[in-house]
């Protein structure tokens, strides 16, 4: 049994393997339920028996650079994130870590086919922008009277 752990750590290698795989197909996900790696803004997606919610966690942005847009069953959001360091620092502060991403972003999310694209709203509050999506009445669960 002490030959099998010896020499190797078996996760660390699966590790290894799967980051390989992962490069050779370009980053798709190694499961199904996982997302992309450091995409921004992450998102949260759920649904009501009225409509479909999504909620972007998009910190320090600007609403005014956000866009968000459906086009044939797809939801964009896209914008900018500007650099969060103080004007005050000067052209000789140096930055050693930088963990905050910086830059252009645009997510693209598929809706299912019972979104109602003509009764969308979105707002953008304390760092989230939520997105609610109507469903068309023919999706919505009702009742029937049984006579």
């Amino acid at each position: 049994m002490s030959d099998l752990y010896s020499g190797t750590d078996l996760f660390g290698e699966l590790d290894r393997l799967q980051r390989q795989m992962a490069s050779l197909f370009g980053g798709f996900p190694s499961s199904i339920r996982s997302g992309r790696s450091g995409a921004f803004p992450q998102v949260n997606i759920g649904s009501t028996d009225d409509s479909i919610e999504i909620v972007a966690f998009a910190p320090g942005i600007d609403p005014a650079n956000l866009d968000v847009s459906i086009d044939k069953g797809l939801l964009t959001i896209s914008g900018e994130r500007r650099t969060a360091q103080p004007e005050a620092a000067g052209d000789d502060t140096r930055a050693y870590a930088q963990e905050r991403f910086v830059g252009a972003f645009r997510r693209v999310i598929e809706l299912p086919q019972h979104a109602d694209p003509d009764n969308v709203k979105a707002q953008y509050t304390n760092g989230c922008l939520t997105v609610s999506i109507g469903k068309r009445e023919t999706s919505k669960p009702r009742a029937i009277t049984v006579q």
